[in-house]
C-alpha cells in the first residue's frame, strides 16, 4: 500500500464583503415580521422573516423591496410575547436581491434585553 503525503495548507486572508462588515457574532433565525417605511414619499409596508439577528443589525428576506439608507420600523414575531416587538429606528444597510440588511441606530434598555434573549 502507498502512502499519501498531505500537501502544505495555507491559509489566505480574505477581505470581507460587502455583506461581511459585522460586528459581533449572527444568531441564525426564522422569524417572522412585518416591516413598513417610506419610499420615495410612498408608505411602504411588506412582510418577511429575519434570517440573522446581531445586537446591532438585522437580516431579513422580504416581499417588498427597499433601498440602503431608507429608515424603516419592525414588528417581529418573537415566541412567548403576544404583541409583534417592534422596532421603530433601523436602517437599512444594504440590499441584495430580495434579502437585506438593517442597522438598530438606538434600542431602548427593554428593547435590548428583548433581543439578549435570543441572541
Amino acid at each position: 500500500m502507498g502512502r499519501h503525503t498531505a500537501a502544505p495548507v495555507s491559509t489566505v486572508a480574505k477581505l470581507p464583503a460587502q455583506s461581511d462588515r459585522r460586528h459581533g457574532s449572527r444568531t441564525p433565525t426564522l422569524l417572522s415580521l412585518l416591516y413598513s417605511g417610506m419610499d420615495s414619499g410612498q408608505m411602504l409596508m411588506g412582510d418577511g422573516i429575519v434570517t440573522n439577528l446581531s445586537s446591532s443589525g438585522i437580516g431579513i428576506r422580504g416581499s417588498r423591496s427597499v433601498t440602503p439608507g431608507m429608515e424603516v420600523t419592525l414588528f417581529i414575531d418573537l415566541p412567548g410575547m403576544e404583541e409583534p416587538f417592534c422596532i421603530t429606528k433601523s436602517q437599512v444597510s444594504w440590499v441584495e436581491g430580495c434579502q437585506f440588511g438593517v442597522k438598530m441606530e438606538t434600542l431602548t434598555l427593554e428593547e435590548k434585553n428583548h433581543l439578549r434573549f435570543f441572541l
